[in-house]
């Protein structure tokens, strides 16, 4: 199991602190948060540590935090994507590091999982930049319980999925995510995340807010970098895995 984490969104954060606790980064690109100083000091920090990089892409939206849903054509969504990726493929290029995967932000991954076409859109401008890469990227989503129309339309475009679930945030009964506006939403309490992190780890069903037992295949385990109490968190979470792995 990998943890992954959202990083390089903010001037001031504690990503020197979390970097050498996680296996993936998501680095912000600049359209809901960062700059590009930012970006380039968090590639540094992924390379020092050798944690696996991803473009972390979503609306152009730094007002809402990206967490906001935007309309927006197929060519302006696509190009809005792959100016992202691109300028944080640059970077890394400059670094001498690898771009691996994409994960897209806020309201346009949450978009991205309710409307098929959109997510089609998405997979399209990801295949679209990969012809320009030794190694195709890939595509970080969502976990739920039928897969099969999201692993069909990655397929049709050539690539490939990671499949994640939250270590803090809740879960409705149908699989999706308790939205950060309602009650209850981020989990804070180590114990429950950790607790949450040991279920997934022994392959047990993950429990929505409801307590109704979800059953995900899961690849990597993301914890917020700016959820209150983030770094002992991740601290916790890190423990937790090592811990298993050396059984």
């Amino acid at each position: 199991m990998k943890l992954n984490c959202d990083l390089g969104e903010f001037k001031h954060n504690n990503d020197a602190d979390i970097m050498p606790l996680i296996d993936m980064a998501n680095i912000a690109c600049g359209f809901h948060g960062s700059d590009p100083l930012t970006i380039k000091k968090t590639i540094r920090l992924a390379q020092q540590h050798q944690v696996i990089i991803g473009a972390h892409p979503s609306y152009p939206d730094k007002e809402n935090f990206g967490r906001q849903s935007i309309q927006q054509s197929q060519d302006e969504l696509i190009a809005n994507i792959q100016y992202q990726i691109g300028a944080l493929q640059a970077l890394c290029a400059i670094e001498n590091a690898q771009l691996v995967y994409v994960k897209p932000h806020g309201a346009l991954y949450n978009d991205m999982m309710t409307s098929l076409s959109l997510f089609d859109d998405v997979c399209l401008a990801i295949s679209q930049l990969n012809p320009n890469y030794n190694k195709p990227l890939s595509l970080m989503i969502q976990a739920l319980d039928n897969s099969d129309k999201f692993q069909q339309i990655a397929k049709k475009h050539h690539l490939s999925l990671y499949f994640e679930a939250f270590a803090d945030r809740a879960y409705l009964d149908n699989g999706f995510l308790v939205p950060r506006s309602a009650a209850g939403a981020l989990l804070t309490n180590n114990i429950d995340v950790v607790s949450r992190c040991q279920d997934i780890l022994n392959q047990q069903p993950l429990l929505s807010i409801n307590q109704q037992a979800l059953q995900f295949h899961i690849d990597t385990l993301c914890v917020h970098g700016d959820t209150p109490n983030a770094l002992a968190m991740i601290k916790a979470l890190r423990q937790t895995i090592n811990q298993q792995r050396s059984r």
